[in-house]
């Protein structure tokens, strides 16, 4: 047993880097500024996933909510954040690069770019899904 995590054995992984410039962008038509891309797993697929999110400046993403716990990672920019289902620009707190939020599962929340662009990464376990609250 002790040779399965040998030096060696160590030695002949190699990582399998995901480039950026690989991922598939795509957005819904109804939120212009706004792209998303699956860099590990999927919408149905069960298990951990993370998506990459572009939002252009001045972009919102309304009022919605997910089935899993989100947690969220600033990658550039700043994103305005903020919880329940009217999008309230008083009650957004702002999240800049290299900050974390955590959005609870079926907790809804909005976001905006109200400052200018912004990318930002979601890490989650699915199936997972975006259910939009109407107005």
């Amino acid at each position: 047993l002790w040779l399965l995590f040998s030096p060696n054995a160590a030695l002949s992984l190699s990582p399998e880097p995901i480039l950026p410039e690989s991922l598939r962008w795509g957005g819904p038509p109804n939120l212009p500024k706004l792209q998303g891309a699956w860099v590990v797993g999927a919408d149905q697929a069960p298990g951990n996933y993370i998506l990459r999110v572009k939002l252009a400046a001045g972009g919102k993403i309304p009022p919605h909510t997910h089935p899993d716990e989100r947690n969220t990672t600033v990658l550039s920019g700043i994103i305005y954040v903020g919880f329940g289902e009217h999008f309230d620009e008083s009650q957004v707190v702002s999240v800049p690069a290299g900050a974390v939020y955590v959005a609870p599962a079926n907790v809804p929340h909005y976001i905006w770019a109200k400052e200018g662009p912004a990318m930002y990464q979601e890490a989650g376990t699915g199936p997972t899904k975006t259910a939009f609250i109407e107005p």
